[in-house]
């Protein structure tokens, strides 16, 4: 964290990257949050921790493209490339963590360039634990809150389909526009996981652009967050049955708040996009496959996870049968979803026509400027849902 790449849309463009030489310490500006210069660029720093018989060598040197910055590398100890250098520290004497930190770190790493997608046979058994029986809603509008001047809100709750619990939801409705609404049905970013109040955490200005385009959004409060909290600690994948129980859950609670958007007659439920930021951006590889009502996707900052769950729950097998259009905007130096390596292997293996996926790379992190993720989705949703009548 010493380098500080959740800021690295601010230090990366101006460090010694992708360049021809060395330069003179801290003449290119790439400072970071704890006031050091060139942990980006320059030179990659050998680090004490080991990954097997390797050493990891961080930050990019002058010689790497701008994202090797987010990456974990790792090679021979003995190895003397010219761009690897090191850097100097002093510890204080009663420092009691250096032993922890200097731990061997084993290194999560997939090349998805040689992965290859399960075959139809073997999805087609994977497809079928995202099923369930359409048994009765029980739907409830619980509150509505008209505070807001550009929409309203209704907090809904209606039964899971699975075990004996109800899924909250949180209906926008736009003030302007004409009903029945285009929705778009949302997946946030992982802080769902780690708050429990969805009235003091959850954010609209990912969506807000759209309400004031005269569409909906529901915001469904999925399993293991917000108020419907468990031991769920964390959004990478691993390959329990745990995990692998909440991704099933998680589809459909996303699939049952489309039951239950059909029954209003406020919401054209013929005219629905998947709407995923982040983690939700992730689960985009995946959302869609399984639920045919979607008919487009808006994936913010979205990409493969080197973490591996079960295949019956890996983003991998379900990208090829995704085939509805995709839009999918991410940041240049994102730390959590390299271009290279998770960006782009997730965008090559959608099953969508090149024609109707755009992949925007614009000069950020783990975000998009707002301006460009206003002027790239309105025109999308208007191409893929159509016009909204005003």
């Amino acid at each position: 964290m010493t380098a500080g790449t959740p800021l690295s849309s601010w230090i990366v463009p101006r460090s010694n990257l992708a360049g021809h030489g060395t330069a003179a310490v801290g003449s290119h500006h790439g400072v970071g949050p704890f006031g050091t210069t060139d942990m980006a660029g320059n030179v990659r720093e050998w680090t004490v921790n080991a990954d097997g018989a390797d050493r990891y060598i961080l930050g990019g040197g002058y010689n790497d493209p701008s994202y090797a910055f987010n990456d974990a590398y790792a090679q021979q100890p003995f190895d003397r490339s010219p761009s690897n250098g090191f850097r100097l520290m002093q510890a204080p004497p009663d420092d009691t963590t250096l032993a922890r930190a200097a731990a061997p770190a084993a290194r999560a790493y997939r090349d998805f360039s040689r992965e290859r997608p399960v075959g139809d046979a073997i999805f087609a058994v994977y497809r079928r634990l995202y099923d369930y029986d359409r048994t009765p809603l029980d739907a409830r509008v619980e509150e509505s809150d008209s505070s807001a001047d550009d929409w309203i809100r209704q907090r809904v709750t209606f039964a899971a389909a699975y075990g004996d619990e109800r899924v909250t939801a949180y209906l926008f409705l736009p003030r302007t526009g004409r009903p029945p609404y285009q929705t778009i049905v949302y997946f946030p970013g992982s802080n769902a996981i780690h708050d429990r109040s969805f009235r003091t955490s959850a954010q609209s200005r990912t969506f807000d652009f759209i309400l004031k385009s005269g569409r909906a959004v529901i915001y469904p409060v999925y399993k293991g967050t917000y108020e419907r909290g468990d031991s769920l600690h964390s959004d990478y994948a691993d390959e329990s049955t745990f995990y692998r129980d909440h991704v099933i859950m998680w589809a459909k609670d996303l699939r049952r708040s489309i039951d239950y958007l059909e029954t209003r007659p406020d919401v054209n439920a013929q005219r629905l996009a998947y709407y995923g930021v982040s983690w939700g951006g992730y689960l985009g590889g995946l959302m869609p496959a399984v639920e045919p009502r979607i008919r487009t996707v808006l994936l913010y900052v979205a990409g493969l996870e080197n973490q591996r769950g079960r295949p019956e729950v890996e983003p991998i097998n379900f990208l090829p049968r995704i085939t509805v259009p995709v839009l999918m905007l991410n940041g240049r130096y994102d730390h959590y979803f390299p271009v290279e390596t998770s960006q782009r292997p997730f965008f090559r293996l959608l099953g969508t026509a090149a024609a109707h996926k755009r992949l925007v790379i614009s000069e950020g992190g783990h975000y998009v400027p707002r301006t460009q993720l206003i002027s790239e989705i309105l025109p999308w949703l208007d191409r893929y849902l159509g016009p909204v009548t005003p």
